[in-house]
């Protein structure tokens, strides 16, 4: 009997050191999830750039590991496709535009997916115009022509913003273009403007030469748009039966953003190094814009991160539906839900 047992010792610490050689080199202890974890699937609305260092810093330093939680990314071509992927149960989270979730929930049978953080407390519609064609303000885009791209977001909410700011909606140009040359025919001057996101197109046109003096950035929130940006969307089925790990998602994801805040270097760095021929450089400018002009607004220095103001979410409804007719206009309930962020104390940022 005693052999019997030293031979099945032998077999399974044999065993045991064949499994230790299939295991990869360079995986820590920290990156690999508890068998307790819980799996969830999270899709960017976009291919990566430095406004996401928040996350992957906080996958990288275990924060999600430490809630028992064990992420994974994958990216979708633009927020409705992300919102379908969390509708069907595909994704149990997204980063969306929330604009783009409002519509969504107006859709007749529209699953009731709700945001449960808002990263970006200013949407970054911009107007990225030359000086040197006579553009200073807004105002001056009248007779001008803007080149936009199929399926911008940031157009849903042009005629509130024109009839805000005085501007005759008539008088302005709009050229349809591809994404793809959005920055390149505005350096070559083949339009007067382009529309877009404040901290991808303005960055990458300096980034393609055009000088700083000669670019103008026309955000929309200087004048009087009121939309907030790209905000964490839920699964409504795994809120319910996993609340707790939403919960716990928030607070790593929290953690993330005060690291990226006090070391945007190194998070520019991590988020380059998942972009394809990703230019460090460029993305901590691209991070430093984020920072500044859309996460840390004086809204969130006085409230914390991650959440809403009602009254503010209800005008910028109102601002979205002069170009988009409700079949049942939602209120901010129906859109945001707080039940999921920590206490504001734990929120605040420095």
């Amino acid at each position: 009997m005693s052999e019997f047992k030293t031979i099945a010792l032998r077999c399974l610490l044999a065993l045991t050191i064949s499994l230790a050689t299939l295991i990869p080199r360079g995986v820590s202890a920290a990156e690999t999830p508890a068998p307790s974890s819980i799996a969830i699937h999270f899709t960017f609305d976009r291919p990566p750039d430095a406004s996401m260092a928040p996350f992957f810093l906080a996958a990288k330093d275990g924060r999600f590991g430490a809630e028992r939680l064990n992420v994974s990314f994958s990216s979708a071509a633009g927020s409705p496709e992300a919102l379908a992927r969390v509708a069907k149960g595909a994704s149990e989270l997204a980063l969306v535009d929330i604009n783009e979730l409002i519509r969504f929930r107006d859709k007749e049978d529209a699953a009731p997916i709700k945001a449960v953080f808002v990263l970006f407390n200013r949407a970054p519609y911009a107007i990225m115009a030359r000086r040197s064609r006579g553009i200073h303000l807004l105002p001056d885009l009248d007779g001008k022509t803007v080149g936009v791209a199929e399926a911008d977001l940031s157009m849903r909410l042009w005629p509130a913003l024109a009839q805000q700011n005085g501007i005759k909606a008539s008088r302005v140009k709009f050229h349809k273009i591809s994404a793809a040359v959005r920055e390149p025919i505005l350096s070559a001057g083949q339009v007067d403007a382009v529309a877009g996101f404040s901290h991808l197109s303005a960055v990458n046109l300096r980034d393609r030469g055009v000088p700083g003096a000669d670019l103008v950035v026309l955000r929309y929130a200087d004048y009087g748009c009121e939309a907030y940006g790209f905000a964490v969307a839920v699964n409504a089925a795994f809120a319910a039966a996993k609340p707790d790990a939403v919960k716990g998602f928030v607070r790593a994801l929290i953690a993330g953003i005060a690291a990226t805040v006090k070391e945007p270097a190194r998070a520019a760095d991590d988020a380059a190094s998942r972009i394809d021929g990703g230019d460090r450089d460029l993305e901590l400018e691209r991070l430093r814009t984020v920072l500044a002009d859309n996460v840390l607004t004086d809204e969130v220095k006085r409230n914390g991160l991650g959440g809403i103001e009602p009254r503010r979410l209800e005008r910028s409804i109102d601002q979205i539906a002069q170009d988009f007719k409700f079949r049942k206009r939602p209120t901010p309930g129906d859109v945001f839900d707080d039940q999921f962020l920590p206490p504001v104390a734990e929120r605040l940022i420095n």
